[in-house]
């Protein structure tokens, strides 16, 4: 499981010197959609360590811990609540490394060819992890066994989800092994091939990163970017890029700024319309230290945006342990595991109970919920992971505290539509996510109609291909209530 590291209460005159850049929000309506109870209750499902994924089917997918055996699951929410266990890890015993994966750490990703596919930090045929798919019916196929290789040099516990890029293979990380034992880069086709790109620690001092806890983003330049926990010059992270061929160069080590410009990411990176890159740290900052929030040009000039618990107690937040996720309006959104309003409510000695927030790709925050502001906690406490906007135009995320709660958190954005994947050829085909598509009449690429497309059952998907004659950009549907825009620029590769 991911480490959480924790921290002192830290009193500090430097609290009020930023607050100005902090905005305090009206309160935003949240919706506790699902609670988990633990063991003893039916699905026996803690502790969701998931961004969800959403399904042509208008639900959600997730990952969580417990399950049937104990460890760890698959499930299926509907946006109104119902969860359902699509899959129990360790169905063949413990005793046999749980060939079919345990402790699944991250999310899913739907790829095109409509099934999801993600990781298990340890079960697999040698017990350091797996990478499996599973189709929208809860059907799991491990697809490979980390640590097949002596010394575990095709790595072992990936702790991340996986991105499907633009070739249509998936890339991925692992927290161990590789080469120079200190995680690795890995590609693995929808079918199971899997081939180890990179290997960190490769550098003297592990000055080219070491631990990848986050997964990956492949940018527009078609390079994939993310982040290692520790390594690099200063021994606090990195930020680096990588080929699709595995040539990876460090662009950034954490700690030049000797802490100020935060340390330690957990979280990886999100490319905003500007083209720059943004993430968070952990720890660090320009004031009592608990995490930032920074951007990175594609070539790898590194500025500072934010600095946590720049308020008394923490009311703007502390300690993001996820990296962030680009809304339709432009901006960033993301959470902090502690810090808000209700500094008394969590007892474990630390500012808050946990917030989410929104912040300009400028640098101005505005705290846009505290957890715990409900009698008993009923919203929730801890979030641990990061957002993802449902095409409804509510973002979705989970909390630890408890056993853990789903909550959806409706900002004032309308509905969209979400291409899967967002670039293709002509004559490609392509999925459109969507929230009730009925009645559609047309589809087009950049101004450029499609001439066929299918809406599915559910009236949540769409299917059809790239028409000639489109071009890079936005990707509209026509409906009886109006017309919805892709929320990213859907590009046309040559």
């Amino acid at each position: 499981m991911k480490r959480i590291v924790n921290f002192a209460r830290r009193a500090s005159a430097t609290f009020a010197l930023c607050a100005a850049m902090a905005i305090a929000s009206p309160a935003q309506t949240l919706t506790t959609i699902n609670t988990f109870c633990g063991t003893g209750c039916p699905d026996g499902l803690t502790d969701p360590l998931t961004v969800l994924a959403q399904g042509a089917n208008g639900n959600f997918y997730g990952t969580a811990g417990g399950g049937v055996y104990g460890y760890g699951a698959v499930f299926e929410i509907t946006p109104a609540g119902t969860l359902t266990i699509l899959h129990s890890f360790c169905s063949q015993g413990p005793q046999n490394f749980c060939p079919d994966g345990a402790d699944p750490m991250a999310g899913l990703v739907l790829a095109t060819n409509g099934s999801f596919y993600g990781t298990t930090e340890a079960g697999g045929a040698y017990g350091y992890g797996t990478v499996f798919k599973m189709t929208p019916k809860g059907e799991l196929t491990t697809l490979y066994s980390f640590c097949a290789q002596s010394g575990c040099t095709d790595g072992a516990n990936p702790e991340a989800a996986l991105v499907q890029a633009t070739n249509g293979d998936l890339y991925g990380t692992t927290v161990e092994g590789g080469t120079g034992g200190g995680g690795t880069v890995f590609k693995i086709t929808p079918a199971g091939t899997l081939t180890t790109l990179y290997g960190f620690c490769a550098q003297s001092g592990c000055s080219d990163g070491e631990n990848p806890y986050a997964g990956l983003v492949q940018a527009t330049n078609g390079d994939l970017y993310g982040t290692t926990f520790s390594g690099g010059d200063g021994y606090s992270g990195t930020i680096f890029k990588i080929t699709l061929q595995g040539a990876l160069t460090t662009l950034y080590s954490f700690g030049s700024y000797s802490g100020a410009d935060g340390y330690l990411p957990y979280g990886g990176l999100v490319q905003a319309a500007n083209g720059d890159l943004y993430g968070t740290t952990s720890q660090g900052g320009a004031y009592p230290g608990y995490g930032t929030v920074f951007k990175m040009t594609p070539k790898g000039e590194f500025t500072p945006l934010y600095s946590f618990c720049t308020q008394n107690e923490c009311t703007d937040g502390a300690i993001p342990y996820a990296g962030l996720v680009l809304g339709t309006d432009g901006n960033l959104y993301g959470t902090t595991y502690y810090g808000g309003v209700n500094s008394t409510s969590c007892d474990l000695g630390y500012p808050g109970c946990g917030t989410v927030f929104r912040i300009t790709t400028k640098g101005t925050l505005t705290t846009l919920y505290s957890f715990c502001s409900q009698p008993g906690c009923a919203d929730g406490f801890y979030p641990y992971e990061g957002l993802m906007q449902g095409t409804d135009g509510s973002f979705y995320g989970t909390t630890l505290g408890g056993n853990g709660t789903i909550f959806a958190l409706n900002v004032g954005l309308g509905p969209f539509v979400e291409t899967v994947p967002t670039s293709g050829k002509v004559g490609g085909k392509v999925t459109i996510l969507g929230t009730d598509l009925t009645g559609a009449t047309s589809v087009s690429f950049n101004g450029i109609p499609a001439t066929a497309f299918t809406v599915n059952s559910t009236s949540s998907a769409i299917t059809t291909t790239v028409p000639v004659g489109a071009t890079s950009g936005t990707v509209q549907v026509v409906t009886s209530s109006g017309t919805l825009s892709s929320n990213v620029p859907f590009r046309v590769l040559p």
